[in-house]
């Protein structure tokens, strides 16, 4: 899964990485983005690609409360075109979540405690994770305010993320991403075949302090080089 993330780069430079347009409302840097907060997401719009602002946490448009959010942080590839939560965001609602490194925990054999590794792009490039998207408006669907939500995709870990854990995000190609944000694509199974493990090389990691396991914690300090905990410490 991808329960945490960073998020540093300026949205004026996140807008000409992907070629998009500047988003209205600009988020602060965040070092330690945590599920239901805001975030940036790259989507298709009337007038090209826009960055925009979205809640974490997709809320589908039949959800009754918005607390559903809580439970759509993810949505596996492997059934997100048959989940009744993302299949219609699937086929025409598709989104790009740009982040410069995530978070994942790992076991410490004879300790309860985790230890936080920091994995990002090795040439220190943002990331292009594959997202969904939608709009609600409230269980009867008349509520005066749109909330626009999103979910990131996860897949099978590749080789480097899986002495970490088994699943990691979905990292778009630079070369996939107008294929990925089209929303007149609805060639669902090639959409699928986009839902793959990232390979081994483009990423890397190195343990970073347990400070990271409080979500008020979002300083720059989080992503800095720790020692790992060693088992008895």
């Amino acid at each position: 899964m991808c329960g945490r993330f960073v998020a540093a780069t300026p949205p004026d430079q996140l807008a000409r990485y992907f070629g998009a347009g500047l988003a209205e409302t600009l988020l602060p840097e965040n070092f330690n983005v945590a599920p239901t907060t805001d975030i940036y997401a790259v989507v298709d719009g009337p007038n090209g690609r826009e960055l925009a602002v979205f809640h974490w946490g997709l809320v589908p448009v039949w959800a009754k409360d918005i607390k559903i959010g809580n439970r759509m942080i993810n949505a596996r590839a492997e059934t997100v075109a048959t989940s009744n939560a993302f299949k219609h965001a699937l086929k025409r609602k598709r989104c790009i979540i740009p982040v410069d490194g995530f978070y994942e925990w790992k076991a410490t054999p004879g300790e309860k405690r985790k230890q936080p590794y920091f994995i990002h792009r090795l040439d220190g490039e943002p990331l292009a994770f594959a997202g969904l998207w939608e709009t609600w408006r409230g269980a009867d669907r008349q509520a005066e305010q749109t909330l626009y939500s999103s979910t990131i995709i996860t897949t099978s870990a590749n080789e480097t993320m899986a002495p970490i854990h088994d699943r990691m995000p979905v990292i778009l190609p630079a070369s996939k991403w107008d294929e990925w944000l089209d929303p007149k694509n609805e060639d669902i199974a090639s959409l699928q075949g986009l839902l793959v493990p990232a390979p081994g090389h483009l990423l890397t990691m190195h343990p970073v302090s347990t400070d990271v396991n409080n979500v008020r914690n979002k300083g720059p300090h989080l992503i800095e080089p720790a020692e790992p905990v060693e088992p008895g410490e």
